[in-house]
């Protein structure tokens, strides 16, 4: 008999229509691998998503994005339901989506980062944050949603007329160079890709819409870079508790010839884009593993974190 599989697609935050376009890859993944599958599209209502995971499914493969999908609620739902799900569990996708709280776990553990400090938005409007060039960015958003860069003499405002992510944002030190990002699965580093944009930076536009953006895979850099990279990302991903397929980016100054003064973690993504065509899985396919397989592997080592966590407690 096959396994019930739940798909979790859409959901409430800035990235719903990539949840809602891309989980249909996952859906065909997933039928592909022989499931008997049910696809949930996600709304903010509690009582609904009960309903529709009634009776319960033996694994909820969870491809939401942003805020309520990849930072602990649905989580947590699915931890009180007692319902196994992909990905990382409640602690590690809060930690995780919120960006201040990983630099300083990152930094805890030697890894670079950004020189950055969360300020109000009156002491950002009125530059009392940081010196130009510097970047802001909301403290839990992804795909790159409400970030906004500020170089030196620019006339733009560091919000833009949509920005609803809160009085506080995090500003960062604006770092010039390349764009690299690594996966990560089950604690393993699979390899180092480089981003090269034709946007401002890889923002929501170049991410999903700007077919120039190009994806070198493996990135053209030192060994001693990808080295550093692929430790530093598994390193993070142990230290926070992550589970299943997730992503750190990096930013790599190529001026500076020592690693770990070259090379800054941006942030950590424990739901990254999932299609064969997406940064995370493209890299484990170059690896060897299907995308068929790969969903089928998310599926098979889902779990429960807090019943998991309980049981090896007690042994």
């Amino acid at each position: 008999m096959s396994k019930k599989v739940a798909l979790l697609v859409g959901g409430w935050s800035a990235e719903r229509e990539v949840s809602l376009n891309k989980g249909k890859k996952v859906e065909t993944a997933l039928r592909e691998a022989g499931y008997d599958l049910r696809v949930i599209e996600v709304r903010k209502d509690l009582p609904d998503l009960i309903s529709k995971l009634t009776p319960k499914p033996d694994v909820v493969f969870n491809n939401l994005h942003g805020r309520g999908g990849e930072d602990g609620i649905i989580q947590s739902v699915l931890e009180i339901l007692e319902i196994p799900y992909t990905h990382s569990g409640v602690l590690a996708s809060a930690l995780a989506m919120n960006k201040p709280m990983t630099k300083r776990i990152a930094m805890t553990l030697g890894i670079q980062t950004p020189e950055g400090v969360v300020a109000h938005r009156t002491d950002i409007l009125n530059s009392k944050a940081l010196n130009p060039p510097y970047v802001v960015k909301p403290i839990a958003e992804g795909s790159s949603c409400g970030v906004t860069i500020i170089r030196e003499h620019d006339n733009k405002p560091p919000f833009d007329s949509g920005w609803h992510y809160g009085d506080y944002a995090l500003v960062e030190r604006f770092i010039q160079g390349r764009e690299l990002t690594c996966a990560i699965l089950d604690g393993k580093a699979q390899s180092v890709t480089e981003i090269k944009s034709h946007t401002d930076f890889f923002d929501y536009e170049a991410k999903y819409n700007d077919t120039r953006t190009e994806y070198l895979l493996p990135a053209p850099i030192p060994q001693a870079v990808h080295d550093l990279i692929l430790e530093w990302s598994e390193r993070l991903y142990i230290a926070l508790g992550c589970n299943g397929l997730a992503r750190c980016d990096y930013v790599y100054d190529d001026r500076i010839d020592e690693p770990a003064h070259a090379v800054y973690l941006l942030e950590i993504n424990t739901q990254p884009g999932l299609t064969p065509e997406s940064i995370g899985p493209s890299q484990v396919i170059y690896n060897g593993m299907s995308f068929t397989d790969l969903c089928r592997h998310l599926v098979e080592t889902a779990s429960c974190h807090e019943t998991q966590e309980a049981q090896d407690d007690l042994t």
